[in-house]
């Protein structure tokens, strides 16, 4: 595929950035950014600025270590993956896109001053020729934005020289006319017209010297631009009454009026069109690369990667981003516009501070040649001034990002993610977090206190499968000194006295005790023995167990059937309410098992499971064969995190651990003598329709059921199930 040229340098950069700024958020927007903060306005400016410095020194850090078309996009999209890649990407795309639009349809009244035009005519026009010149190359781009730029700042120059002597102290008076709550609200507004200073991110591609020129073109923009912002604004309030500029669609013309005269106003009307149509043209220029640099990672049709043998550049992108730019000035209302474009830029930027963090902190190749200072407490200011504004900027720009994303959301679900198989840089980090937890949790589980396990047992059990739980229940104990507590639950009818049930016990359940009590010389552990008749015997189950405080309890259970799918088994009701962890075990017999599998469940193994895992497999000399369905079919950076945290968890166990991606016995390996598995959060899925819960089980199987109290939150469950 052809790559694009290296040929735009440090004063083209510096033309770009600062053309891509200085137009609505100087000759638009303080009209309304008065109204709503009065003149409090020039603080709103700086105050602005101050809150898009640490996005830009993150972009600058970012942009010198992956120097590529697309800037924003690519960066959150390693860093936080494929998925908030294309989220930014497509919002950045129609941001810059919308204040383009916004440039053009602002930018006419100020030509209306000397021409009687109709406003989307002329913007439609100007919008077009840009669209061609943006066709021709960036090189003849950038050429042409060292023009404006420079005819533009010597015509605000003289507006600045001119009018300076004109600025009247009393017009600041009062200063914060809109209080506190104004002043942000004018900030968020205004917010939009720092947005170009780090658009020479996305064309960092064709910039020479990227190392050198990335970071002083998008900091050198920065200042200079805040500089001239504050200035100009605040002449623009000390020149001429408020409610002069407030009312106004050409506010720079009528402050160059009360202080320059026909002549100034004319200049200022002559850097007013070039500025906005400077903006216009960086905005299709840096837009244009985003779908360029999404087609390249399979997020979007191929065809948008096409590079122009003629021209060399992104013709379909700069096309098809002309069109929406076309279709914005034709049909979507200016102050909408601006909304939108201020609040997902807002977006972005705390996504941008976000992923610099995903980057230092994760094992992908990152090697910046510049570093944002004061990390990370410089974007954790930016994160929360963004968060901050982002309230202020009202329910319409808040409901249109929204459903930019959600449209985003849909588009990588239904199109990008079966083409693709990528993460990003954050997830490796949350993996590895959360699996530093885990593993931690997980030897505390092993190398728990002693503690009981409650075999409950009812009519419904054999002899063999009655002495197969008791030899199960005193390998869990036995490493922890614990004890086993044995219960018959026998359940009556609701019309039949207790009493009357406990007389006429037969002859088999009067032998229980002593029978229990001979196993139990075999077991080497203390055993507790006990019988309890009831009309319920699940409540009787989970009251015992809360009465006695066990830590555990162990019981039968085969696999559901239809009609307990449909109306419940008693059982899950003791899953569900039980006040410790629940072992359910489907009972195959159990001798001295050779083979212990520990099944996934498409998450991590949970620390509980692995203790009884542990327990069972060191008192038989069993091996252990971890088997983890999702693994093996992963990005390499999730393959290899994944490897190491499988090695360190298998120094955990005292005992052979081997592993295999395969489920059951598929791979070739021999069928294991015992599983155990976890049983499925009720809180994600139900605790009865776990993935595997229709297969019947070639061996006895234990389904461990932890209890609540010991369980992760439902966001970091959630997770797991995510990057595990």
């Amino acid at each position: 595929m052809k790559s694009l040229e290296r040929d735009l340098g440090l004063p083209t950069v510096l033309a770009i950035s600062i053309g891509a700024m200085i137009g609505s958020g100087i000759f638009i927007l303080p009209a309304l950014a008065l109204e709503t903060a009065g003149p409090s306005v020039v603080l709103a400016y700086l105050l602005a600025g101050v809150l898009v410095l640490p996005a830009a020194l993150s972009k600058s850090e970012m942009a010198t270590a992956m120097p590529e078309a697309g800037g924003t996009y690519i960066y959150i999209e390693r860093g936080m993956g494929p998925l908030l890649g294309t989220v930014a990407g497509v919002g950045t795309w129609f941001s810059l896109a919308f204040k383009g639009g916004l440039a053009l349809v602002g930018g006419v009244p100020y030509l209306l001053i000397a021409f009687d035009l109709p406003v989307k005519p002329v913007a439609l026009a100007l919008a077009a020729v840009l669209i061609l010149v943006n066709l021709l190359g960036a090189k003849q781009t950038g050429r042409l934005q060292v023009v404006i730029v420079v005819a533009m700042l010597a015509a605000l120059s003289w507006f600045v020289v001119g009018s300076a002597a004109s600025v009247q102290q009393t017009n600041f008076e009062p200063f914060f006319t809109g209080g506190a709550g104004g002043l942000l609200a004018a900030t968020g507004l205004v917010f939009v017209s720092y947005a170009g200073v780090t658009k020479v991110a996305s064309i960092a591609e064709e910039v020479e010297d990227p190392d050198r020129n990335i970071p002083l073109g998008i900091l050198g923009s920065l200042g200079f631009t805040t500089l001239l912002y504050v200035l100009i604004v605040a002449i623009m309030v000390g020149v001429t009454d408020a409610g002069v500029v407030a009312d106004s669609a050409v506010p720079v013309a009528d402050a160059a009026r009360a202080t320059v005269g026909t002549l100034g106003v004319g200049a200022v009307v002559l850097a007013a069109v070039l500025a906005l149509v400077s903006t216009a043209n960086a905005g299709i220029l840096s837009s244009s690369r985003y779908p360029f640099a999404m087609a390249r990672d399979g997020l979007v049709p191929e065809s948008l990667a096409a590079v122009s043998e003629r021209f060399g550049t992104p013709a379909t992108s700069i096309t098809l981003t002309g069109g929406v730019l076309l279709a914005l000035i034709a049909f979507v209302p200016i102050r909408e516009i601006a909304k939108l474009a201020s609040a997902f830029q807002i977006l972005v930027f705390i996504l941008i501070n976000l992923t610099i963090v995903a980057f230092r902190k994760g094992e992908m190749e990152y090697d910046p040649s510049f570093e944002s200072p004061l990390y990370p407490w410089t974007q954790a200011f930016g994160v929360l001034g963004g968060v901050v504004l982002i309230t202020q900027m009202g329910g319409t720009a808040i409901l249109g990002a929204v459903v930019i994303t959600v449209g985003s959301v849909a588009w990588y679900v239904a199109y990008a993610r079966p083409r693709i198989q990528r993460e990003g840089a954050a997830t490796d980090v949350v993996r590895r977090r959360v699996g530093e937890d885990l593993l931690a949790e997980t030897e505390d589980a092993i190398t728990g206190e002693t503690y009981e396990v409650l075999v409950a047992l009812t009519s419904e059990v054999s002899r063999e499968r009655e002495a197969a739980l008791l030899r199960m229940a005193a390998d869990i104990v036995r490493p922890h000194d614990g004890r086993v507590v044995v219960v018959w639950f026998e359940e009556v009818p609701d019309q039949a006295p207790l009493e009357t049930a406990v007389e006429t016990q037969s002859p088999a359940e009067v032998r229980f005790e002593d029978r229990t009590d001979d196993l139990a010389v075999d077991l080497d552990v203390d055993v507790d023995v006990g019988e309890i008749v009831s009309h319920d015997t699940k409540h009787a189950i989970v009251n015992f167990a809360e009465h006695r405080r066990v830590d555990m309890i162990l019981a039968e259970h085969e696999r559901l059937r239809l009609r307990s799918r449909l109306v419940g088994d008693p059982i899950d009701w003791v899953v569900r309410h039980a006040p410790t962890d629940v072992l359910l075990v489907d009972n195959r017999g159990y001798d001295r098992p050779r083979t212990v599998e520990l099944a996934s469940d498409g998450g991590p193994f949970n620390p509980d499971q692995v203790a009884v895992t542990e327990a069972i497999a060191s008192q038989n000399g069993s091996e252990v064969l971890l088997r983890d369905a999702g693994a093996g079919d992963g990005p390499d950076q999730r393959e290899r995190t994944l490897g190491e945290f499988r090695d360190r968890f298998a120094d955990l166990l005292s005992v052979p651990v081997s592993w295999s991606p395969a489920e059951g016995a598929a791979d070739g390996s021999s069928a294991p003598d015992l599983r155990i598995r976890r049983g499925a959060d009720h809180r994600l899925r139900g605790a009865l329709f776990d993935r595997e819960s229709s297969r019947p089980p070639t061996c006895t199987e234990i389904t461990v059921y932890p209890h609540e109290s010991s369980q992760p939150g439902l966001v970091r469950r959630l997770l797991e199930r995510v990057i595990f």
